[in-house]
Parts: C-alpha cells; structure tokens; sequence
C-alpha cells in the first residue's frame, strides 16, 4: 500500500501542479531514501531540473527531468507524496523545493519508500509484468500469462514480474468480483473463469481510481493523496478486511486465511 489505483491517483493529482516547474532545492532528512545515487550526489544532479512529465509504471511514478534524467518514486507500505498543505514532521524524509515557492514532501512512516535519480528508468522499473489497464493487456494476453502457472491465484496476483501494480487489497477483491478462490490453481480456471478475473481485475482497479484510492485508517503510514486527503475506496470494499461481515452478494460470512504471509479475505459461499 499504496498499490495501482493510489499511486495513480497521486500522479493525476500531481500533474497539474508540477508539470513544467523546476526543482530549485531539495533537502534530505534521511540520506537512506536515496537509493541512487548517492545522498551527495543525488542532491546535486536534481537541482536545476525540470518536470517535464510525470507517468507511472506498476507501483512506481516517475517524473521525467530535463536533461534526461528520471525521478523514479516507489512508496512502499507508508510512503506519501504531499504538496505543501501538510507541516514536515518526523516521518519527512526529504523536501522538494519548487520554483513556485511550494514544497513537494516525501513522507515515508517506516522508512521502506525510496527514490531513484536514473538516466534510464528501465533500470528500476524493467522487470515489472504488463499494466493491467493498457489496451495492450488483452484477455488473450492475460490467458497466455497464466497457461503455464501452477500456482495459487492469489499469490500470482501479487507477484509484480507477472502483473504491475495489484497489491493485497485489489488480489483480494479481484477474486471475490469474479468468484474464484484464492487458492484456485491459475492453470485450472476455463476461458470463462480467466475472462471474469480479467474484468474483475480492470473493473476493481478503475472504480478506486475514480474513489481517489483507498485509505484504511489514519495512522501516518495510511494512504493520503498529495492535498493530504483520504481516498474514499474503503467505502466499497467487498471483502478485504470484512471478516465476520456479511458477503454483499450472497450474505454468507466473509472468512480471512493467511496466504503467502498476506492476509487473505473470501466468501466461502460465492468462491468456492
């Protein structure tokens, strides 16, 4: 966390505000953020540079600076990109300094989320499998991918090499939309079963772009969007932490397993 719809959601809301800016300082407060260049370095090669565009890639976003250079962010499990609203706090990790005059914070609670400064983004981000919501990524393709995959469906959706961006929320409740078990093995389900998780898998990740990502509590390692506002995806959430809770579609009792060390939520009913 924050996965696809949440750092997609981060790249729309800091687009109107970063495009064509430039970088006038930065300040770090933790030099393990940096994962390269070195801290020294880093701080040297981005001032001066301009945002000329800001994409994302799996989990990553990526700011592309003038002169070749990429900004490449990843999260991890409490990482935030804010813009100014918020006071720097202890879990501030570095300050982007605009020439606008605003401040682009890198918070980051428990210190997994780092920053990348690369000629090439294809260095971080290369190994990553397709975007699950590019026209390329066919229910053909995603049939091919899964073919000759033995294992857990649940775990495979997590695997970033197979898919870019499903972190444990949306492997949870992908699987719910298209009723199948998280344990089902991915090389057994029919081409209705593999067309039913290829739309779950689009549908669940387009209705929390458009809620703004989920945000599940209010801790400073949960999600926030760059305002410092919640997403409202918690909202509609089906399964994922609603164990004992009713399934919205038959009413049977939501039941949590550990699989792959990662919390796992299904009805027993609907997925069998």
């Amino acid at each position: 966390m924050p996965e696809l719809p949440e750092v997609e959601t981060i790249r729309r809301d800091l687009e109107p505000l970063v495009l064509g800016v430039t970088i006038v300082g930065v300040e770090l407060f933790w030099s393990g953020s940096i994962a390269r260049p070195s801290a020294q370095e880093f701080e040297g090669l981005i001032t001066g540079r301009t945002i000329l565009r800001l994409g994302r890639r799996g989990k990553y976003l990526i700011f592309l600076l003038s002169g070749g250079w990429n900004l490449v962010v990843h999260l991890a499990m409490t990482g935030r990109l804010l813009v100014n609203q918020v006071k720097r706090d202890k879990h501030t990790r570095a300050v982007f300094h605009l020439e606008d005059e605003s401040d682009l914070l890198f918070v980051n609670m428990r210190k997994f989320g780092r920053l990348y400064l690369v000629k090439d983004a294809q260095e971080v981000v290369g190994q990553l499998g397709p975007e699950p919501l590019e026209a390329e990524f066919t229910p053909q393709r995603f049939a091919h991918l899964l073919a000759n995959r033995r294992g857990a469906l649940k775990p495979l959706l997590l695997n970033q090499h197979f898919l870019a961006g499903l972190g444990n929320i949306y492997a949870n409740e992908a699987p719910f939309v298209a009723e199948l078990h998280p344990l089902r093995r991915a090389d057994t389900l029919s081409p209705a079963e593999v067309e039913r998780l290829y739309k779950a898998i689009r549908s669940v990740l387009e209705e929390a772009i458009e809620d703004g990502g989920t945000t599940l509590g209010d801790t400073p390692g949960d999600y926030r969007r760059p305002s410092g506002e919640k997403g409202k995806h918690q909202e509609r959430l089906q399964v994922f932490q609603r164990t004992g809770g009713p399934c919205p579609r038959c009413g049977a009792t939501i039941e949590r397993m550990v699989l792959g060390g990662r919390g796992t939520y299904f009805c027993p009913h609907c997925q069998r």
